[in-house]
């Protein structure tokens, strides 16, 4: 494992805890010497997380799509940056780029990263861990929605081994690192 993305919000939250998750994430990368891919935004949890990779002596790639954003959002001091046609080569492109994925606290754009990537696994797209960092208790509600869809027989039991979860970056990059993708049933192959 070389480079981990990293999906998070473009705001900071309303809580300090969330800053300095994403700072001890960007800290754990560089200290690891794992390089960050990430959306490219100098703001939020995003830049956070790219400014303590890049104080800590590790590097930033950034992805950003041409146009969507204004130029000063745009981190100017990352290691690579790639500007790309839309979203969708965005995340293409960010995956393309990345050994593994992990999602920080965000919004609707972050959600919709974290379940395209595993929703990609668990297609069989890509075999990389997903990780996400539970800050705050910030992502219990969403690990409780993928019970309740298993317990509502939506989704095989081993499915929920596609997304690895913790509260301490340390341990959650470890726990990517050891990652063994699960072997996957599907109760509907009976058929």
């Amino acid at each position: 494992m070389k480079k981990i993305c990293v999906f998070a919000g473009s705001n900071l939250g309303n809580e300090p805890i969330y800053a300095e998750a994403a700072a001890q994430l960007g800290r754990e990368l560089a200290r690891r010497e794992l390089e960050l891919v990430y959306g490219g935004s100098k703001i939020g949890l995003m830049g956070c997380t790219a400014k303590a990779v890049l104080e800590s002596g590790g590097r930033a790639i950034g992805v950003m799509p041409r146009g969507l954003f204004r130029g000063e959002m745009i981190h100017e001091g990352l290691s690579e940056f790639y500007e790309v046609a839309d979203m969708h080569e965005r995340k293409a492109k960010m995956a393309e780029l990345s050994d593994a994925f992990i999602a920080l606290p965000g919004g609707y754009g972050t959600f919709e990263e974290l379940f395209e990537v595993v929703s990609w696994s668990q297609l069989g797209i890509h075999q990389k861990p997903v990780g996400i960092l539970n800050v705050n208790g910030y992502y219990t509600p969403l690990l409780q929605m993928v019970t309740q869809a298993i317990s509502s027989g939506f989704m095989p039991s081993t499915h929920a081994d596609l997304i690895i979860s913790h509260t301490d970056a340390s341990e959650l990059v470890e726990k990517l690192a050891a990652y063994h993708r699960p072997v996957l049933t599907n109760k509907w192959n009976e058929l």
